[in-house]
This record gives C-alpha cells, structure tokens and sequence, in this order.
C-alpha cells in the first residue's frame, strides 16, 4: 500500500529488564504486522526505532506494543526525534564551481560529477509515482523537458532513480562517448543509493538532488576498475558534489487544521507563532460561529501542540496534523555561526558521528 503520509517522528526504546528483550524483539514484529504504516527498525548503534505518523499515532503504537504484543513488560522510550532531509540549493555554473573529481584508491580511475537541484515540483512527483524507474525513457524524457524544462538529451540517461531504487534524487549520465562505461554502471548505481541513503551533513536521505557524471577515466584493463575501486571513489565524488553545491536541511512539515470558536481565534494565533507555525487559511462555517484554521507547523516544534494549544483555548481548539510536506530550512549548515550549523551537530552527536561535518578536502581529490 501507497500512503499519502510518511513516517517522521521515530522514539528509540528498550525494555526496562534486560531480560525482557526477546519479548520486545517479538512484539515489534507483530506491530509491524498489525500496522503497515509504523516503520520498526534497528540501527547501527543497536537501538531499536520506531517510526510513525506523529505524536498521536506514535502514543497508540507504543501503548499496543506495550500492552498486548508485551504482556505488559515495562519500556523505556526516549524523546522523540525527527527525520530530516538534505539538498543542496546549487550554485551558479555548477559545472566549473560546483565539480567535484575522485581518484579511486589505485588511482587510476577518475570521477568528475556535481549536483544540483531538482526543478521545483519534481520530487513530489515522483514520491506521487508520476515517475518510476520502470518508465518508457522517451516518453519520461518528453514529459520532463515539457513539464519541468529539464534538458532532453540528459534526461535520456537517468542511471537510476535513488535511495532504494525509486527515491526523489536521479543519476545522470552526462559523459559523451567514454569506453568501458557501462562496465562501472552497476558499481556507479549501488555508490549513489549509498550516497543518497546517508548524505554528508548528517547521514540522513538526501532529497531532490540530481547527480552529473560529466567526465570519467578508467584504466584499460578491467581488474583495475572492479566495485571495491569504483564504489568507494564514486561515493566520495557524489558527497564532495553534495558539500560543494550550497547543501541545505529539509524539516517536514504538518497540515494542521484547527476547529474553534470565534473567541479563541487570538490564542490561536498566538500559540502557532510560538512554535514558528504560520496560518495559510481562515474560514466561518456558514451560520455557525465556529472557525476553521489551517495552518502549516513544522514537525520539529509539533511535541505538546495539542497540550498548549488546549490550554491556551481552555479546550475549545481541536487541532488536527497530517503530514503535508517538505520545506528547507533557512541558514547555512556549513557556517558555523548559524543555527542550522548546531541542528546539523545535535544530529550527528545523536547519531554518533563526529560532530563537525567533515569539509570537502575529504572528497575532492586534487588533479
């Protein structure tokens, strides 16, 4: 099934007694099974992630798994935390400033790619499945330089569609006539859902990004230019491409709408500015003196609306969250000074990873 929302508010639990953990093993399994939506995972770290919806939906996965998958065995659940995305915002001339070249370790193979953004609209397209991987390629060609004004002949030879096969980021093939090319697809291919499934900033999906392979130099005997050369190098490339494309973090966002009476407006208003939310849409219900609010709430600052929104309204306001969509955050993760720089840090210190993001030095190889 194909839901219209996805899982951006994950908790890391455990269980309180050590020795209740196959209990826990075993009732995340059957949540899974009982819920399509909930996303159960474990990471690198051990931690075992649950991902849902929001607030709501997360309270109502942990009290089932709590009570009738567990027995009632007791879990420890941490904050919960927000999936983030990252872009990049491009730069002017893309292929002087924003070229990024890799040697692989035998250095005999070079890489040159940038990035660059998706024209606008896109990546929600294709999350929709307007544009799949399975596609006619004239007629998705057709349709990309009609709609989104991408050029034609490139488009032609998207490589792959990325992370896990049918994500919102492509992989061009700019490259005119090079031999031995296509022997490096495969390696090239598994390098940028790696790339896309953990970006440079803090190993979160990337989004919206499109990869530019426009020159490679292979060596002419195929022993030198096997996956465990080409993989490493061709990732290096498309996060050194990242780090020098103006990156950027995106925060989901929710649709809310709020149901209240014309008394509680104000409030309203005041709560959603607290929490750097901003009202799109206000309107009376015909012959009554109810209002209804919509507004758009970052997902981020979403934990306790509910809960000041009823005290602020004395409970008149009933708000409900849907997610809506992915919005950049303004700021430069790279400069230190900025806000987004320590977000960015709270991540990678979350997932523990080194807290500064390793600058470009580490990518780009000189000539």
């Amino acid at each position: 099934m194909k839901y219209s929302v996805s899982p951006v508010v994950r908790v890391a639990i455990e269980p309180k007694n050590p020795s209740d953990l196959p209990k826990l093993v075993e009732g995340l399994k059957r949540l899974s099974k009982s819920d399509p939506l909930v996303q159960c995972k474990i990471e690198e770290s051990g931690e075992h992630i649950i991902a849902g919806a929001g607030e709501l939906h997360l309270e109502i996965c942990l009290k089932d798994l709590q009570e009738d998958f567990m027995n009632g065995a007791e879990i420890r659940i941490s904050q919960p935390v927000v999936s983030f995305r990252e872009t990049v915002e491009g730069v002017l001339n893309p292929q002087e400033k924003g070229l990024c070249l890799s040697k692989s370790p035998n250095k005999h193979n070079r890489l040159y790619c940038y990035a660059e953004p998706l024209p606008e609209g896109l990546p929600e397209a294709i999350d929709e499945g307007k544009f799949t991987p399975r596609d006619d390629v004239k007629i998705r060609a057709k349709e990309l330089k009609n709609t989104y004004k991408m050029d034609e002949e490139s488009v032609k030879k998207i490589w792959c569609f990325g992370p896990e096969g049918n994500g919102p980021n492509f992989l061009l093939d700019c490259t005119k006539s090079i031999q031995y090319l296509n022997e490096i697809k495969d390696s090239c291919v598994s390098a940028f859902q790696w790339a896309t499934k953990e970006g440079a900033l803090c190993n979160e999906n990337m989004r919206g990004v499109s990869f530019n392979i426009i020159d490679v130099t292979l060596h002419a005997d195929s022993i030198h230019r096997g996956g465990g050369q080409i993989i490493p190098t061709a990732r290096r490339c498309f996060l050194g491409a990242q780090l020098l494309g103006k990156p950027r973090l995106m925060e989901p966002v929710y649709l809310v709408e709020i149901q209240c009476p014309e008394n509680a407006v104000g409030s309203i208003y005041g709560v959603l500015n607290r929490k750097r939310g901003h009202v799109f849409e206000e309107t009376q219900r015909f012959g009554t003196p109810i209002f209804n609010i919509k507004a758009y709430l970052p997902v981020q600052e979403s934990f306790g609306f509910t809960a000041d929104l009823r005290a602020a309204t004395s409970g008149q306001a009933f708000p409900q969250c849907v997610f809506d969509h992915w919005q950049v955050i303004p700021g430069d993760p790279l400069d230190k000074t900025d806000k987004t720089s320590d977000l960015v840090c709270g991540i990678r210190k979350r997932k523990g990873l080194k807290e500064e993001i390793p600058g470009v030095e580490n990518y780009y190889d000189k000539l």
